[in-house]
């Protein structure tokens, strides 16, 4: 036991009556006795100090202290249970794999494609989770990843699935009714939609197209993934820049439009990688397979 770290049954025993509001149920929970329970939380009150919870009657009610203890004791017993499935997902034991992949393409264009995988390998399960930034793979258990990068990741086996081409404006068709002007002069009647983790990106459009980038451009609302600027662009907030392959069916569909036909040409891809000292399993081997001839198919 770590010095002054709790033990793990006490952890466990609190939380759950805190999750739960009550011992007897936390007990059934935990397959255990309302007395085990009770002990185990009494002695953790003991050792640490601290009053968790106020009993009334047969109520128990979490103190302050104990609500933000509680809070902090589930993330960590959550992560845990994240980090135990990961290993043994890394270990080879069932054939599952955990993919770490970036929001929108994920919504777009992989989940769309994942039940033609599950019919070809039903056996496999695919657990995704979201990853807007460069990470490293000893800190987070998934088995491999999709991301935007310019070039693959270093100490990575990474392949190319796709290049993103272009960035293009667009903004909903409505929005492009109500304004007075059309073609360049248009833009400066729309709010300019921005993206976290491009901040540059609009600039770089008016720079690439000869146009005159006014401060005010810079100064629109900001939004972290791709999916929350569909949504803002689609409820007529503004006008966004988009990958060409997020924006097609949307712009097929007539919902939404481009005001001037100017793209940014974008030098990153889409790749799909992992731990080139990782020894590969049979199902990330077939899943990257998969990939490969998804990717070469129309979007």
């Amino acid at each position: 036991m770590r010095k002054g770290v709790p033990n793990l049954g006490a952890l466990q025993a609190f939380e759950a009556s805190a999750r739960l509001g009550s011992f007897s149920r936390a007990a059934e929970e935990l397959s255990l006795t309302h007395s085990a329970v009770f002990r185990q939380v009494a002695g953790l009150e003991e050792r640490l100090g601290v009053e968790l919870f106020t009993r009334v009657r047969r109520r128990i009610v979490l103190t302050d202290h104990g609500a933000e203890y509680a809070a902090r004791v589930r993330h960590h017993l959550e992560q845990l249970q994240k980090d135990t499935f990961g290993l043994i997902s890394r270990a080879g034991i069932g054939r599952s794999l955990h993919i770490g992949t970036v929001p929108t393409l994920a919504t777009t264009w992989l989940i769309p494609r994942l039940a033609g995988f599950q019919r070809q390998y039903p056996d496999i399960a695919i657990s995704l989770s979201i990853k807007t930034a460069p990470f490293l793979f000893k800190d987070f258990p998934v088995d491999a990843a999709i991301y935007h990068a310019e070039q693959p990741w270093s100490n990575t086996h990474s392949i190319r699935l796709f290049y993103e081409q272009e960035l293009i404006p667009v903004c909903s068709s409505q929005l492009l009714a109500r304004v007075k002007n059309k073609g360049v002069r248009a833009l400066a009647e729309m709010t300019h939609l921005h993206m976290m983790t491009r901040p540059d990106a609009w600039m770089q459009w008016y720079e690439h197209n000869h146009y005159d980038c006014e401060p005010h451009i810079l100064a629109g609302p900001r939004y972290e993934v791709f999916s929350m600027l569909l949504a803002a662009v689609d409820a007529g907030l503004g006008m966004g820049l988009f990958p060409a392959f997020i924006a097609r069916e949307h712009i097929k569909s007539g919902r939404f439009v481009m005001p001037v036909p100017a793209v940014l040409p974008v030098d990153k891809s889409y790749y799909f990688g992992y731990p080139d000292d990782r020894k590969t399993s049979e199902a990330l081997g077939l899943f990257e397979q998969w990939l490969v001839t998804q990717a070469l198919q129309p979007a």
